[in-house]
């Protein structure tokens, strides 16, 4: 299902850098992130979207939240814009 919603979206940021950065500027409406990442790269990314009220939803690989955005690389986070 998650990765579903991801294949769906219109218009999504991939990266935790980029994801940290669309929470700030308020474009991001959802949040995705892989339990199987390093928490150094996870962690600032829910800190932020804690403290702007988006909502993260956890999903189990990288490789498939990667394939999900038509990547060929993993991807740690994921966020679905406005």
């Amino acid at each position: 299902m998650s990765y579903d919603k991801v294949e769906q979206a219109q218009k999504t940021i991939i990266g935790t850098k980029q994801t940290v950065k669309a929470i700030r500027t308020g474009a991001a409406k959802e949040i995705f992130l892989a339990t199987d990442a390093d928490e150094r790269f996870i962690s600032p990314v829910v800190r932020e979207a804690e403290l702007h009220g988006i909502p993260i939803t956890y999903v189990d690989s990288r490789e498939k939240l990667g394939h999900a955005c038509g990547i060929e690389v993993g991807a740690v986070a994921v966020a679905i814009t406005v």
